[in-house]
């Protein structure tokens, strides 16, 4: 088994550099080879600098790539197509991952029963989080990057997050590489790029495992403990669900485009804001309301763009 870790970064040089040095120290047996890919997305700062000094002290551990195209998700995939390894494993810039967290991660996919494995990935708090912010809800797990469905290992019923997730390469063969209309670009913050090719195996019959022991640790930034940053999270949350799912949505009862459950969804959710008394709550509601306006916001621009593709062909045809 040969192993790759595909690390995409954009002017984070001061985390990247911590992020290195953890996986720097990792541990796996002198039989497996491995390697670390550093894709760095047309940075600014010293991000060549930083990946070049570990390329230097770790010869033939790091490598160092430039994608000069803007967005992960064009990043993900030069990192795919550039990989030495059969395993893929994903990390991000700003965090940090236990010695054992790749080979823990790895382990099981060098037999043909797993497709890809995604490990636990846990919030690093440094100050105490404030009343109208549960932390352990489902609304935080989201914007503070926190991945934890079991105390157990075992097989995996829902998509691994793309800072700590592993996959088999011939997936992406079988499968095609992370959408480029998802992930996060210049302008735009839709996301979605990891769960989606995740989803992607699951609806193909791929088994994927959740390994608990592969640790990542995230840290709680406090420029993201503030209300705008959650309510614009969800809000992108919602228009790249519409993005990840819109074949799956209901074509029978619509309003411009916009399927008449999300209304009903919408009106639900702003009367369990309006009425909640705990702050979390709340503002947990809230988020919920965020997120189907965004989801409402898309499906209208898709379906004003499916109207103008529209009138062109029979302009064409009319010509």
């Amino acid at each position: 088994m040969s192993i790759t870790v595909v690390l995409c970064t954009y002017n984070r040089h001061q985390s990247l550099h911590t992020a290195l040095n953890s996986v720097a120290a990792s541990v796996l047996p002198e039989s497996v080879e491995w390697e670390v890919l550093v894709v760095d997305n047309n940075s600014t700062d010293q991000t060549r600098k930083v990946a070049q000094e570990f390329c230097n002290r770790h010869p033939g551990r790091f490598r160092y790539l430039f994608e000069a195209q803007p967005g992960k998700s064009y990043a993900l995939n030069s990192g795919i197509r550039e990989a030495r390894g059969n395993i893929l494993a994903f990390m991000d810039d700003d965090v940090t991952v236990h010695p054992n967290w790749l080979h823990n991660l790895t382990a099981a996919l060098s037999k043909d029963e797993w497709a890809g494995a995604g490990g636990r990935i846990m919030p690093e708090w440094t100050f105490s989080p404030p009343r109208w912010l549960s932390a352990d809800s489902r609304h935080a797990a989201g914007p503070l990057v926190g991945f934890d469905p079991s105390p157990n290992a075992g097989r995996l019923k829902e998509a691994p997050i793309g800072t700590n997730m592993a996959f088999r390469k011939d997936m992406f063969e079988k499968y095609g590489y992370f959408r480029i209309d998802l992930g996060p670009r210049p302008g735009s913050e839709i996301r979605n790029e990891d769960t989606e090719f995740g989803d992607r195996l699951l609806s193909g019959g791929e088994r994927l495992r959740y390994e608990p022991s592969a640790l990542v640790f995230h840290p709680v930034t406090s420029n993201r403990i503030n209300k705008e940053y959650f309510l614009k999270w969800w809000f992108n949350k919602g228009k790249s669900n519409i993005l990840q799912f819109h074949t799956r949505q209901s074509t029978k009862y619509k309003i411009e485009g916009i399927p008449i459950f999300l209304f009903r969804n919408l009106v639900v959710w702003t009367c369990k804001w309006v009425f909640a008394i705990d702050p979390a709550q709340r503002f947990s509601s809230k988020l919920s309301v965020w997120t189907k306006v965004g989801e409402i916001v898309e499906c209208y621009r898709r379906s004003l763009e499916i109207r103008k593709r529209a009138e062109n062909r029979s302009a064409l045809e009319r010509a």
